[in-house]
């Protein structure tokens, strides 16, 4: 039986970072555009804890994934906030409208 290699781990991660800028590039929805930011940081740390694996770098790789973890989770309560504030005083969430914003 046949182990996965890093490069299998690599291209999966280079997929979802592709699909997250092109999300973020193509959405128009501040949703959509929070979505394509946590895809990037997903095959990040997908790449981050496939070269742990199969390098001898330890657990490092493993605990910048985590850090990254932590920061996905503050950057999305902080993100859905700044979006609940945005659709209460423009009754949309579409970035377009974000060039009103003033302060």
């Amino acid at each position: 039986m046949e182990s996965v290699g890093l490069n299998a781990y690599l291209f999966v991660g280079a997929v979802l970072f592709v699909c997250g800028i092109v999300c973020m590039a193509i959405k128009r929805n501040g949703i959509g555009v929070l979505m394509g930011v946590e895809l990037v940081l997903n095959g990040a740390n997908l790449n981050f804890v496939a070269f742990a694996h199969y390098t001898p770098l330890g657990l490092d790789g493993q605990v910048i994934a985590l850090f990254v973890i932590v920061l996905a989770a503050a950057e999305a309560a902080v993100a859905l906030a700044i979006a609940l504030n945005f659709y209460n005083n423009h009754l949309t969430i579409d970035v377009d409208r974000g060039n009103e914003l003033q302060g």
